[in-house]
């Protein structure tokens, strides 16, 4: 059995201004780095072997702060961050390969990056709402398959991250290891849906907290056996 940890990044600057973000790549506030510190030790005792993130700076300095701030969580390994991305502009800097035995990977990738809000994203979201109607902005934000203007859908999203997580995640979960995701609300959503084989309509409800840890069991097929959210 292992645990797969999900966890939305802490709050961030724009966050706490209730901006729309999506790709703008807003480190975390304060508060954000806090509720990091709380969710590593919450997370105390577990022992994680990889970690995903996606390419943006509020989910990668939480699982950095969540993987540091209470030492037996890395279990004695150095976290190592891999660029895991295809381009020649990298200079060959992620070919690097340390001791296995000695060091964590976090891997940074695309595929794990929040839902991209388009023409949305710096507005205000109660401004967007008194311009355009609550019910409007609300089917933007929460809809499954409506996308904002040049943005994406929750759908779309789904497309881009459950792959990835069928291909990558699973892999390590069903040889034993337990494996950190540090991401955003909607690309977690899309994880959650296929994990607990949610529909359309179910999955548009969930609601995920800033720095809150949720643990789902997962046996040697892949398929959840539990689930704990460390509120």
């Amino acid at each position: 059995m292992s645990k797969l940890i999900l966890t939305r990044h802490g709050q961030s600057l724009w966050n706490a201004e209730n901006k729309f973000t999506g790709w703008v790549d807003v480190p975390l506030s304060e508060q954000g780095r806090a509720e990091a510190t709380i969710a590593s030790c919450k997370l105390r005792g577990y022992r994680v072997r990889v970690c995903f993130t996606s390419m943006l700076f509020r989910a990668i300095e939480t699982a950095v702060i969540i993987l540091t701030e209470v030492d037996d969580i890395c279990d004695g390994r150095i976290p190592i961050i891999k660029h895991d991305i295809d381009d020649e502009d990298w200079h060959g800097w992620d070919k690097y390969n340390g001791d296995p035995e000695q060091e964590l990977p976090v891997y940074t990738v695309p595929a794990l990056d929040e839902r991209y809000y388009g023409d949305l994203q710096g507005l205000n979201k109660a401004e967007t709402a008194a311009k355009f109607g609550q019910d409007q902005v609300q089917l933007w934000r929460r809809s499954y398959d409506t996308p904002p203007p040049g943005g994406e859908s929750l759908e779309d999203t789904v497309k881009r991250t459950v792959p990835f997580f069928c291909d990558r995640v699973l892999k390590h979960l069903m040889a034993g290891d337990n494996v950190l995701i540090a991401a955003h609300g909607n690309s977690l959503r899309s994880i959650i849906k296929q994990l607990e084989n949610l529909s359309e309509e179910e999955i548009v409800k969930v609601e995920l907290g800033t720095g809150v840890p949720m643990v789902y069991d997962i046996d040697a097929q892949g398929q959840v056996t539990s689930k704990v959210t460390l509120n």
